[in-house]
C-alpha cells in the first residue's frame, strides 16, 4: 500500500488520483475504509473508459527548442500502458480528470482524426514539415489495435507524402510496415522505439500495459528489415534503477537494427513527482532516496526542471556521466554514425495544389 493509503491494482500504473490541479474541489479515500471488504487485492483493475474527443483540429505547434519538432499529430490523449513515470500525465488535468489513475482509465479518442488532417494537410497554409506522433501519448497502445486511428493517419500521410516521425513502446508498429515502407521510399518516415529497461519484472510494474522489452526489440529488427529507418530512445533514464543499463539497452537495438539513439533523462512534472514517489516506496522502498536525490542532483535540487537545455538531459557531473556513457555506448555499435533528416521534397497533395516548398 503506497503512502496515501491505496492499494495497488494488477495491471495499472497508478491506483491514486491525486487532485487536479486547476480543480479547487477533491475528496479524499477515508482509511478506515482500508480495513473493510471494500478493497480486494486480488480484484481486477478499473475498466478503461473510452470517451469521444470533439476537437475540430489535429496538428498542433510547439516553439521548444530541445524536443526536435515543432508539429505533431495524436490520436488519443490519455494513455491505457499505464507507464507510471509519463510526463504526459498532468495533460489529462486541461480536461479535467486527475494525473493518475483518470490518465491510465480515461482515454479521449480523436474519432475524425484522419479527415482532421487530410484537410490540415490540404489547406493552402500548410508548410510541409515532419510530424511528429506521439509527442503526448503512444499512438500504438491497446485501443489502437482494434480502432486503427494510427493506421488511418498514416494512409493519409502517404497520399500526401509528408514525413513523419514515430515514437512507440509497443510492438503493434509492426501492423503497419506496408504503408511506414511506402513512406520510407520517399524518406518521409521515421520510427523510434522506445525501451526503458531490459529487466522483464522492473517493466511489468513499471510499464505495465506495454508489450515486453523482447517484443520491442522484434520491432526493430523487422522495421529494420523491411527498410525502414529505425532507431532507439532510451526513455527515460532513471537514475539509481535503469541508468546502469544503457549500454545493454543500446547493444541489443543495434543487433536489432537500430542506426539511431537517443535518450530522456527522467522527467516529474506537476503530479507525476508524487505519483513517482509513491511507485518507488510501493515497489522500491531501499532504493527510493537514492533514486530521488540522485535526480535532485541533476535537477538543481528538485525533482524536475523546466528550463529548455536542461530538462531533457539534466546538469552537473551525474549528468555529464550519463552523457559520457550514451556516447561511449554508441561508439562500437554504429549507431548515430549517420545523421537522420526525412525529407518533404515529394510532398504532394493529391486534390490538385503541388507544393514548392522542398528542401
Amino acid at each position: 500500500m503506497n503512502p496515501r493509503g491505496r492499494p495497488p491494482l494488477r495491471n495499472r500504473g497508478t491506483a491514486d488520483n491525486p487532485p487536479n490541479r486547476f480543480v479547487p474541489i477533491s475528496y479524499e479515500l477515508d482509511p478506515e475504509a482500508l480495513d473493510t471488504e471494500a478493497f480486494d487485492p486480488e480484484a481486477p483493475s478499473p475498466k478503461t473508459q473510452f470517451l469521444k474527443d470533439t476537437s475540430r483540429s489535429l496538428i498542433t505547434y510547439n516553439n521548444s527548442p530541445d524536443v526536435g519538432f515543432e508539429a505533431s499529430i495524436n490520436p488519443y490523449r490519455g494513455c491505457e500502458h499505464g507507464c507510471i513515470y509519463c510526463y504526459a500525465r498532468p495533460t489529462h488535468e486541461y480536461l479535467g480528470f486527475s494525473a493518475g489513475l483518470d490518465f491510465e482509465t480515461r482515454i479521449l479518442v480523436k474519432e475524425e482524426a484522419p479527415e482532421l488532417l487530410r484537410r490540415e494537410l490540404a489547406a493552402s497554409k500548410w508548410k510541409p514539415q515532419v510530424l511528429a506522433m506521439s509527442g503526448v501519448t503512444d499512438p500504438y497502445q491497446p485501443i489502437e489495435g482494434r480502432l486503427q486511428l494510427t493506421r488511418r493517419l498514416l494512409d493519409v500521410l502517404l497520399e500526401f507524402r509528408n514525413p513523419v516521425a514515430i515514437v512507440t513502446k509497443n510492438h503493434l508498429v509492426r501492423r503497419d510496415i506496408d504503408v511506414l515502407a511506402q513512406l520510407a521510399h520517399y524518406n518521409a518516415c521515421a520510427v523510434y522505439v522506445s525501451i526503458t529497461t531490459l529487466e522483464n519484472e522492473l517493466h511489468r510494474v513499471l510499464e505495465p500495459r506495454t508489450c515486453q522489452p523482447q517484443r520491442r526489440l522484434e520491432a526493430i529488427r523487422e522495421l529494420a528489415d523491411a527498410g525502414i529507418p529505425v532507431g532507439v530512445l532510451v526513455a527515460p533514464v532513471i537514475p539509481g534503477l535503469t541508468d546502469h543499463e544503457m549500454a545493454s539497452i543500446l547493444e541489443k537495438a543495434a543487433e536489432a537494427g537500430a542506426r539511431h539513439a537517443g535518450y530522456v533523462l527522467l522527467r516529474l512534472p506537476h503530479g507525476v513527482k508524487e505519483l513517482f514517489a509513491d511507485w518507488l516506496s510501493e515497489h522500491f522502498p531501499d532504493r527510493k532516496e537514492k533514486v530521488l536525490n540522485r535526480l535532485r542532483d541533476m535537477r538543481q535540487g528538485k525533482l524536475n526542471e523546466t528550463r529548455f537545455g536542461s530538462r531533457m538531459r539534466g546538469a552537473g557531473i551525474f549528468a555529464e556521466q550519463i552523457a559520457g556513457l550514451f556516447q561511449l555506448a554508441c561508439r562500437p555499435t554504429g549507431i548515430n554514425a549517420s545523421r537522420l533528416e526525412l525529407s518533404t521534397r515529394h510532398f504532394r497533395n493529391p486534390d490538385g495544389r503541388q507544393s514548392t516548398l522542398f528542401d
